[in-house]
């Protein structure tokens, strides 16, 4: 699978902009705010129907537009596909695959896969374990329809029971918490089993990774928390519902959940350089690749968002010698440094395209 074609339309700094694509390799030089992410970001819209930066569609209207535009010219297993996202000023969005427009939006998620790596991707050490879980719920679910089924559904639910905690006679519903708390027990069981499982698989992959990027120099953990390691939510739900009404808000379950990073066994955040902290991303993010390749059956696409950035030149080669391999497909990068990419490019020896961006225009420079 990879992406033909790329056509924006007053999409954030662009006014316009038509791109024929490798179906390997694609780099795009430019000095900071000149747009590079930019065309990441509307490669990654055309995946998951949303924005990777700001997820109000709106913002991402090109200042002073109405509306703006992003088309993608696919091939999927070995067929032609076209997507089309169109968002236009106080209307809903409208998302199509081969002009036939989405009844909901979580059908298309999956269906093109991609592996983002970008600077913002240090909020999964720095923030609260809600970042966290967003990584672990969007690789799943890009694979796994069910269990986005089941986690809107928990979500929803868990709404309904906040709310009802809230009100004044709370305590008068017992039958209504009953059936919550049995819904939130079911739906939490299958979203709990399945995260197990999908760290289960990821963990060595991911430690692997690290290990190759990194000569062996440290070694690195993923621990999963969560409080249905112990018992059953529906059992926790009935402990802590005194404690609930108190807080106005229901305090265990799988929105609870985290993941803890670390780095010779101790916490990463605290310990950890920013090298061995972008490394560690980077591994965990490869092992997010190889996973879903091998789950969905399909290289997803990758995309490398100033990469090179707080990385030795060793560790860069070794990241770019291991994406170069036959067990990826089609890569985006960018950076600001022409002369660091023309040197990746020497050794490259596969198809490729360098792309200069300059303030909103994107011209192709070498192929």
């Amino acid at each position: 699978m990879h992406l033909e074609n790329l056509s924006l339309i007053q999409f954030k700094n662009y006014t316009e902009c038509d791109l024929s694509l490798s179906p390997k390799l694609n780099c795009f030089i430019g000095n900071n705010g000149a747009g590079k992410t930019n065309i990441l970001d509307a490669v990654y819209y055309l995946s998951f129907c949303k924005s990777f930066f700001n997820h109000v569609d709106q913002h991402n209207i090109r200042y002073g537009d109405d509306f703006f535009v992003i088309q993608g010219q696919y091939e999927r297993l070995e067929k032609p596909e076209q997507i089309y996202c169109g968002v236009k000023r106080n209307q809903k969005k409208v998302f199509k695959r081969n002009k036939k427009e989405y009844g909901k939006l979580s059908e298309h998620i999956g269906l093109f896969p991609l592996v983002m790596i970008s600077p913002y991707d240090t909020g999964l050490i720095h923030e609260g374990s809600e970042e966290r879980r967003k990584f672990i719920d969007g690789v799943i679910s890009q694979f796994d329809a069910e269990y986005l089924h089941q986690l809107i559904r928990y979500q929803q639910v868990l709404n309904q029971r906040n709310k009802l905690l809230k009100e004044p006679n709370a305590v008068r519903h017992a039958a209504t918490f009953e059936v919550y708390n049995q819904q939130l027990d079911s739906y939490g069981h299958f979203i709990h089993q399945r995260r197990q499982s999908f760290l289960d698989e990821i963990i060595p992959v991911f430690q692997s990774t690290y290990t190759e990027l990194s000569l062996d120099r440290e070694e690195v953990s993923l621990q999963y928390h969560s409080p249905l390691h112990q018992k059953r939510l529906a059992d926790l739900l009935e402990e802590n519902f005194s404690k609930d009404l108190v807080l106005q808000y229901t305090s265990k379950g799988i929105q609870k959940d985290d993941l803890l990073f670390e780095l010779n066994g101790h916490s990463l955040r605290k310990s950890g350089s920013q090298g061995q902290q972008k490394t560690f991303l980077i591994s965990l993010k490869l092992a997010q690749y190889a996973y879903m390749a091998e789950k969905i059956g399909l290289k997803p696409l990758l995309l490398l968002d100033d990469l090179f950035d707080k990385l030795d030149s060793d560790r860069v080669e070794r990241i770019i010698q291991k994406v170069s391999r036959n067990s990826f497909g089609q890569i985006f990068i960018t950076d600001t440094n022409k002369h660091r990419i023309s040197a990746l490019l020497k050794k490259y020896t596969g198809s490729h395209h360098l792309f200069e961006v300059d303030k909103g225009a994107v011209v192709l420079k070498e192929e």
